[in-house]
């Protein structure tokens, strides 16, 4: 009986090794591959339990989660024969497990040097065509967006695909800065001067725009005055017409003491005329010496 249940247990334990080493589970994080005497033989595995034949059968994990390779600090040259020191990184994933291990043998650290140096010519091809500003100021679309593609296409002969390529930092060598930020105070005080110029000529054409509206407005004001003045003058001589005309003696009578007003009684006041002028004819008829002051 006890050589029974020994037997049995044994015959257990094998079975549960047995079982074991016919099954294997991919997790959704992972690809799989299964090889037949070291023979990729399928890779289509999806999340869960899958079973092969021990000893005949053999099972290598992938990673399916997106990777990010952070590249140093590295001179590409310009289009002006100049270096420019850029820091990228790259995002990638494996996308077909068994054409990653037939081109890379399943090594992640070969796959992601051969992707760095098919990134690195894509940029250094996009850096040569174009001059330090006009990488600085380009898009990312347009100086990513090429490379993309024609580095897409090579990866994917590695079973792998480039999900995204930034660039983090473009700096100049020391030897090259001090020139171009130069070459950039330059063009700046350039503009800056071309502006203030343009500023004076505004300022200069607002000025004698502002000078000739002042000369007509007052040179119409004036002839407005005029006018109204004439018209005034016009309608007083009138008026003293109307005045003559109903009372002759009386409109003398008025004008003459007007200008005994205005002539007479002022200090320092020299008047020569005749006794028998017409000037005192009113106050002659008064009584009141003529040579007498009020």
């Amino acid at each position: 009986m006890g050589m029974t249940r020994n037997l049995l247990a044994i015959a257990a334990i094998l079975f549960l090794a047995l079982l074991s080493q016919s099954t294997f589970i991919v997790s959704e994080q992972e690809l799989a591959v299964l090889f037949r005497f070291g023979e990729v033989i399928r890779s289509d595995f999806k999340p869960g339990l899958h079973f092969k034949i021990p000893i005949y059968n053999d099972v290598i994990k992938f990673e399916r989660r997106i990777l990010t390779i952070d590249n140093p600090s590295e001179a590409f040259l310009t289009n002006e024969k100049k270096n420019l020191i850029v820091d990228f990184f790259v995002k990638w994933r494996i996308t077909d497990a068994a054409q990653f291990y037939r081109a890379t043998a399943g090594n992640e650290g070969v796959a992601a040097q051969r992707l760095i140096e098919i990134i690195k010519d894509g940029l250094r091809a996009e850096f040569a065509k174009r001059t330090i500003q006009q990488v600085v100021t380009a898009e990312r679309s347009e100086l990513i967006g090429g490379m993309l593609v024609r580095a897409g296409s090579t990866a994917r002969e590695l079973g792998i695909s480039i999900v995204d390529v930034r660039v983090k930092r473009l700096d100049l060598p020391d030897e090259v800065s001090d020139s171009v930020f130069n070459r950039m105070r330059q063009e700046r005080g350039r503009v800056a001067s071309q502006l203030r110029a343009e500023g004076a000529e505004a300022s200069e054409r607002i000025r004698a725009e502002a000078d000739r509206q002042r000369t007509v407005i007052l040179a119409e004001a004036y002839r407005d005055a005029e006018r109204q003045r004439g018209l005034g003058d016009a309608r007083a001589a009138e008026i003293y017409a109307e005045a003559y005309e109903r009372n002759p003696e009386f409109y003398a009578f008025y004008r003459s003491m007007r200008a005994y007003s205005e002539s007479l009684g002022q200090d320092q006041d020299v008047l020569v005329l005749g006794p028998d002028s017409d000037f005192f004819k009113y106050l002659k008829r008064s009584g009141i010496p003529p040579n007498s002051r009020p």
